[in-house]
């Protein structure tokens, strides 16, 4: 037998809806950054396994150049990889948000203070990616050489 649905569950469900939206844009903003983390981490370990294979035929003289690049794309990746899951936590922390939200709302349970935790807590991974990514940009243009 269906439940009836009252005007006041209607706006209930539409204010929980609205309040969802702006977490999701959230999460477009974390998809697209975790997209261009995930393409420079591609471009670093193409670029390591290029200088791999360089040294292979390198002579003695081009080796330690070749060393000190490979140090300079570990640093590099392992920044990325800080950023990429930063961002991926932020995601998450984001998503559960979202399901607390609507678990608060159909359980008629306060839960400000756990929504408003998340929120922090997501918005601080956020800040945390951002700022791996800065230092790992800032690491690659420090480490170009131009001629």
């Amino acid at each position: 037998m269906p439940v009836p649905v009252s005007d006041q569950t209607i706006y209930d469900i539409t204010h929980v809806i609205q309040l969802s939206v702006a977490p999701v844009f959230l999460l477009t903003a974390l998809g697209t950054i975790l997209g261009v983390l995930s393409s420079r981490l591609a471009r670093i370990v193409d670029r390591a396994r290029a200088l791999n294979d360089r040294l292979e035929t390198a002579t003695e003289e081009r080796i330690p150049p070749i060393h000190a690049e490979m140090r300079t794309l570990a640093s590099r990746r392992r920044l990325v990889n800080l950023a990429i899951t930063s961002g991926t936590t932020a995601a998450l922390l984001v998503c559960v948000s979202i399901a607390t939200v609507f678990l608060g709302a159909v359980m008629k349970v306060n839960i400000a203070v756990a929504v408003a935790l998340l929120f922090i807590l997501a918005m601080g991974a956020f800040v945390a990616a951002l700022v791996f990514f800065l230092r790992e940009v800032l690491l690659a243009v420090r480490s170009l050489h131009l001629a």
